[in-house]
């Protein structure tokens, strides 16, 4: 019986779904408990992983071709990693920010803002290809239908009628709320979301599908109720807040997650990522 289904993000093609099964559902039910909740069981919680569709079959080594500057994309690649760096550098001190005059997109100043992202808390330890290909599946998630068609079609398939909360952190936000606005017959949801960067202007929030109108995200039908959990210093989060794009009953929630802002496992031990679990799971209060 699936009570929960989490959902992930980019640079997870080498793991599985019981890989992060065990790297999150200790932290998940940590954050329950502090809510004062008891955790839902082992066998209630499931991954909808998509991962391996990023993973190039039958590549040596790392399995990451070799990428540099050069190789970062015009448009959504390069635009996001400029946002990636000036937010960067506006929140840590130890990032070098770009000066107004160098911010044309050439490979020079792509390469200065690898460089300079390496010195940040996220990005610290990421190798400059894997920075690169991380940027390369948020690209290819909007650009390729039929990939985003198989990776929403796995996220589908992972909810059941047991499923009362959706748990979804990074991309996978995007991949949560474009399945669960294609799938409004779907039973009453709970969807909380960490680390969204579903709000990101021209980037994200105005290539999702359904297409916003006049500014605003459509409600996915399913939900009937959506807690939003961002830490100040995620740089992927860059608009912290939802309901200003997706409506007023978007719950925003800020919490601090020390040096490693937009890790998935600080998010889901906190207590207000907790205490929007543990609400969803008794649904039998939301019920006359």
């Amino acid at each position: 019986m699936t009570r929960v289904v989490l959902v992930h993000g980019i640079a997870q093609q080498f793991k599985g779904s019981q890989t992060l099964l065990a790297d999150w559902y200790p932290a998940l039910c940590d954050g329950v408990t502090l809510a004062g909740g008891l955790g839902p069981g082992p066998d209630e919680v499931a991954m909808a992983f998509y991962g391996d569709m990023f993973r190039s079959a039958g590549h040596r080594g790392l399995g990451i071709p070799e990428l540099d500057a050069a190789d970062v994309e015009e448009g959504l690649e390069r635009e996001l990693l400029f946002q990636w760096w000036e937010t960067s550098a506006r929140l840590e001190s130890r990032v070098p920010g770009p000066e107004t005059a160098a911010r044309m997109r050439t490979p020079d100043t792509v390469q200065r803002a690898l460089n300079a992202l390496s010195h940040s808390a996220f990005f610290a330890g990421l190798s400059e290809r894997l920075m690169i290909y991380s940027l390369r599946q948020v690209r290819r998630y909007f650009t390729e239908p039929e990939l985003r068609a198989r990776i929403r079609d796995r996220f589908a398939a992972a909810v059941t009628e047991s499923t009362e909360v959706i748990v979804a952190h990074s991309l996978g936000t995007v991949v949560a709320y474009e399945t669960l606005c294609a799938h409004p017959d779907w039973p009453d949801l709970k969807l909380v979301t960490l680390g969204s960067p579903l709000a990101i202007p021209r980037l994200i929030f105005d290539r999702l599908l359904p297409k916003p109108t006049h500014g605003h995200g459509r409600w996915p039908a399913p939900v009937s109720r959506w807690t939003n959990v961002a830490d100040r210093g995620d740089v992927v989060a860059l608009a912290k807040e939802l309901a200003p794009h997706f409506g007023g009953r978007v719950s925003d929630v800020q919490v601090h997650n020390g040096a490693k802002a937009h890790d998935v496992r600080p998010y889901l031990t906190a207590a207000e990522t907790g205490q929007a679990i543990n609400d969803g799971l008794n649904r039998a209060a939301d019920r006359p």
